[in-house]
């Protein structure tokens, strides 16, 4: 092999090494990637009773995440799970003071940001703001989980599948109550003991009809909540 060739080997392998980062990757390179971040307070499913009382009728609570890496802001939303009036709270460290109505279940969650780097949301959490008076919780409103609002399902011999999610913090629930028609979701349907915190069921329906439905849980002491009216049309 003559000189020129040993030089341009030379260049060759040269010019691999040096593309090849000598084994990879730069650790040096940081992400810039937004780490979820993780709720701290109020807890999950569980009453809240450290609220600071403002009146009869509001207390201030602080609302405690987890930092997540490369977030510069966070966004807080809460939810009131009775009225589903939902605010947003901002903040540049891991905590926020908030005033909400007491004997209310809400939920939370978070939004870190940070610039040009995109976002990442936290889990959503449901608690029970307290009261003086409250000595035992209605239940939480039942989350539906299906068929989801506006959506369109097939009957099959003549039924459907209704299925929500529910929770109590005094985990006392006893049963619930189905209300589902054509017109306002006013007319009662159906009574299932509860068994779980997720519940499944069947009912009858008819074809090419659009229903409105609602699911009522109501615990050992009396108290109830409602999922709200949903609508959904069947093929």
């Amino acid at each position: 092999m003559n000189c020129s060739k040993l030089k341009i080997l030379f260049i060759l392998i040269i010019f691999c090494y040096c593309n090849s980062g000598a084994g990879g990757e730069d650790p040096s390179i940081e992400s810039n990637d937004i780490s979820i971040p993780n709720l701290t307070y109020p807890k999950n499913n569980e009453a809240c009773q450290d609220g600071i009382v403002v009146n009869e009728s509001q207390s201030t609570i602080s609302f405690l995440w987890q930092p997540s890496t490369n977030a510069t802001s966070y966004k807080i939303t809460v939810k009131n799970l009775n009225t589903q009036d939902q605010q947003e709270y901002n903040s540049t460290i891991t905590s926020k003071e908030i005033t909400l109505n007491s004997f209310e279940p809400y939920s939370w969650f978070v939004t870190a940001t940070g610039g040009t780097t995109g976002s990442a949301n936290s889990d959503t959490w449901k608690f029970y703001l307290s009261g003086a008076e409250i000595v035992n919780y209605a239940p939480f409103p039942p989350e539906i989980l299906k068929p989801r609002s506006a959506s369109t399902i097939t009957v099959i011999d003549g039924l459907i599948s209704l299925k929500w999610n529910c929770t109590d913090v005094d985990n006392d629930i006893i049963e619930y109550e189905i209300f589902m028609d054509s017109i306002d979701a006013s007319t009662s349907v159906k009574k299932i003991d509860h068994l779980s915190t997720t519940t499944e069921t069947t009912i009858s329906a008819n074809n090419k009809t659009t229903y409105y439905w609602k699911i009522v849980a109501k615990d050992s002491e009396g108290n109830k909540s409602s999922s709200g009216v949903y609508s959904f049309l069947t093929s």
